[in-house]
This record gives C-alpha cells, sequence and structure tokens, in this order.
C-alpha cells in the first residue's frame, strides 16, 4: 500500500472525502519524508512544518463538517520562492537580496491559499533564475533525487526535485526559457507552461508564468483550475474563462483527426542525440498508434530570434544588476555576473531588435497553430548529469541508459 505521501492530489482528495485518511496524516508523513531526504535534495527553502500542521489541523475540520473549501482543500503544496508567500523573504536564488519578508501573497499563492492547500514551504532555484540547475549563491545545491550527483535542472530546480521525490503532490513553479520543462524532463515529472497571463502573477513581466508541477496529468489540471482564477494585480493576464481543466477523458474516437508535429530540429542550437531523437520517435509513434496523424515539421525559429531575446534578457539582467550597491553585486554567481556585464555593451538598436523577436516567434508560430494541435519535440535534446551545470508542456517519454529522464514537449 502507497505511503501518503507517494498519492496524487487527486487520491488525497478522495481519501479527504471518504474518511480513510485526513489531511493531519497525509502532511504529517509528507513532513517526515521531507525531513529524511532535505538533507540529500537541498530542495526548500522556508520550509515551516510547524505552519503546515496547523493548516492540516484547519483542514481536517472543514472536511468533518462537510465544508471543504475545495478539492484541493488540505492537499499539500510547495511554492518556489521568487513566488510571494506573505511573511517570507524573496531571495530569488542569489545572495545579493535583501532579505526582506513578503507583504503579501503573490496571486498564485494567494488562491492556492483560498483552495486551503497547506503550504509546506518554498523551493529553491538559481540565481535569478538563469541556470538550468539547481546552483544557487543563496540556496545549498539542489540535487536530482532519481541520482543525487545528477542535475535537476532549472531554474525551478526544487520544485522539480521536490515532485520526483514526494514531497507531497504539487508543486508550483515559473518559466520564461523552460524553467518549468527542463527541471520537469531532468526530473521526469509533469509540467506545464501555460500561456502568457493565464495564471495571474505579480510582478508580471514579458514572458514569466507560472505553471503546475506534477507527477501526474490530473493533477496539475486541478492545480490550473485553483491558479488560473482572476487577479487585478497582473495587469497582463488574460480574462478569465471557464475551462474544464479536469476533463481529461478521451473521445469516444481516441485521437482519431489528430494532428501532430514531430520537430526534431529546433534551426539552432546543439542537436539532439541519437538516444533523444529515437525516445521522441518512439512517443510519437505511440500518438500514431492511437489514431492520431504525425506529420514532420520544419523548424520556424532562428539563430536570430534566440540571440535577439538573449540580448534583451541580458539587458534586463544589467539594469538590475547595475542598481544593486557594488558589493551586493559581488554575491551573484560570478559566471553570471560576467554574462551580464556584457549588457554595456549593447546598443539601443540591438536591445530593440531583441524585444521585437518575441513578436517574430509569435508570428512564426501562428501558421503552424492553425494546422497543428500538438507539436511534439524533445525538450532537451542531450543527457545533461553535472548538478552545476551552468532553458509547454513536460511528459516524461523515456529514461536512458544514465539513468537520465528524457523528455518531450507538447
Amino acid at each position: 500500500m502507497a505511503s501518503l505521501h507517494e498519492l496524487s492530489a487527486a487520491e488525497l482528495s478522495a481519501a479527504y472525502r471518504a474518511g480513510s485518511a485526513s489531511p493531519v496524516d497525509a502532511v504529517a508523513d509528507v513532513i517526515a519524508h521531507i525531513e529524511r531526504w532535505e538533507p540529500h535534495l537541498c530542495a526548500m527553502y522556508a520550509f515551516d512544518p510547524q505552519a503546515a500542521r496547523q493548516a492540516a489541523r484547519q483542514s481536517e475540520a472543514r472536511w468533518r463538517q462537510g465544508q471543504p473549501l475545495s478539492a484541493l482543500d488540505g492537499v499539500p503544496v510547495t511554492i518556489k520562492e521568487n513566488t510571494a508567500t506573505r511573511g517570507v523573504p524573496v531571495p530569488a536564488g542569489t545572495a545579493a537580496t535583501v532579505l526582506v519578508p513578503a507583504s503579501e501573497d503573490a496571486p498564485p499563492s494567494a488562491r492556492l491559499r483560498e483552495a486551503g492547500c497547506v503550504i509546506l514551504g518554498k523551493t529553491t532555484m538559481p540565481d535569478y533564475g538563469m541556470l538550468t540547475s539547481g546552483l544557487s549563491s543563496f540556496h545549498h545545491l539542489s540535487r536530482n533525487p532519481w541520482n543525487l550527483d545528477h542535475n535537476p535542472g532549472g531554474s525551478s530546480a526544487g520544485a522539480a526535485a521536490a515532485a520526483a521525490a514526494g514531497y507531497g503532490p504539487l508543486h508550483l513553479g515559473t518559466d520564461i526559457g523552460g524553467s518549468i520543462r527542463l527541471p520537469a524532463g531532468l526530473c521526469g515529472i509533469f509540467g506545464l507552461k501555460p500561456s502568457l497571463g493565464r495564471i495571474p502573477i505579480k510582478p508580471p513581466y514579458a514572458g514569466r508564468v507560472a505553471g503546475p508541477m506534477t507527477r501526474t496529468v490530473t493533477d496539475a489540471a486541478l492545480m490550473m483550475s485553483v491558479v488560473t482564477q482572476a487577479d487585478e494585480r497582473d495587469t497582463m493576464s488574460l480574462p478569465w474563462q471557464d475551462i474544464a481543466w479536469d476533463d481529461l477523458d478521451l473521445p469516444d474516437k481516441g485521437l482519431r483527426g489528430l494532428r501532430l508535429g514531430l520537430l526534431l530540429d529546433a534551426g539552432w542550437g546543439l542537436k539532439p542525440d541519437e538516444d533523444t531523437v529515437n525516445a521522441v520517435k518512439a512517443a510519437a509513434r505511440m500518438f500514431e498508434a492511437e489514431g492520431a496523424t504525425v506529420e514532420l515539421m520544419s523548424a520556424f525559429t532562428s539563430r536570430e530570434m534566440i540571440d535577439g531575446l538573449d540580448r534583451f534578457w541580458r539587458m534586463r539582467s544589467y539594469l538590475d544588476m547595475s542598481a544593486l550597491p557594488a558589493d551586493r553585486q559581488l554575491k551573484v554567481l560570478p559566471y553570471i555576473r560576467q554574462w551580464v556585464s556584457t549588457g554595456a555593451t549593447l546598443t539601443a538598436a540591438q536591445v530593440f531588435h531583441g524585444y521585437s523577436q518575441m513578436g517574430a516567434i509569435r508570428e512564426a508560430a501562428w501558421p503552424l497553430a492553425s494546422l497543428l494541435i500538438l507539436c511534439c519535440r524533445p525538450s532537451i535534446r542531450c543527457p545533461i548529469t553535472r548538478p552545476i551545470g551552468p532553458a509547454p508542456s513536460t511528459i516524461p517519454c523515456a529514461r536512458l541508459s544514465t539513468s537520465l529522464s528524457l523528455c518531450l514537449t507538447t
């Protein structure tokens, strides 16, 4: 029989409803599991067992009275540390940050708390979210639970490691250039980067979204039903839509009529290695066997687009870091400082051209959206092992001989 910390959010909710398990017992089991493994994984920040136990007792009382706040009432959750929770500082992964307790919950944190979720604490990230690893000048080095010598990915490093390790079923990450999708791939979990504005967030800015990181698609859907609720503090958010997130059953016809694109070459960067290509092709064949039509896609992004985005984000980071006192700048990881410093050499024309590449990518992708429902592509093109390495939704599709997870993005 599975331990309570191994159960999904859907299973815990059903157990609470049936009276076969309680939030107090579930949270206690998760806390004990975290305390056993956290010295090895280093996935958590501001872990607060006392507050979690108190919230679990309150949830248990609501379930006994038949008045849960939501289906997720009493379900344990972690939140990436760059997403504010009331009373907890937001270090953004770096020792350069002055630690000031957040005055309020950010929108996703507020929605999860309102739904009765038990917040266990925050999860780790690298300095300013700028690495595909758990290396940070503030947090201990986060590691991959499948192999402690391996990298969990980043920047939602702690969230991915926590999800894979069974630190409860629900974990909130954030993503701009892969910060949910890459660690989800390396840790073998499900990760979703929703459309910009679908989940309100604060502060909002171009490209930044929050999203679920879970061990099952069903749990991610349950989480989306909560965190997508409207919040006027996000001036870039989309109007709320009544989406049936939990309607996950396939139609009677299966996948017949579904057009699936297979993208094996992004048009820039490293070429996927042979194991990666073979695993993604095998995943596409599984869709095909269920009736989907798989079409090989040509690359629609380019080196120019990616270099432009790099220049834009480099300038944004350069301005942020330049505003820090010199002694605090020196606390940032040195290779991040080196990358950011080159922002001083960029011209206004280069930065504007870089910003414009977000629009260029949308223009290139839009014609495909009218033809293809899903795009199947590797989220990680080659194995990444070292835990100190220096970015859609992600679904595990294979495990390589090196005990690394290989995933695809749809």
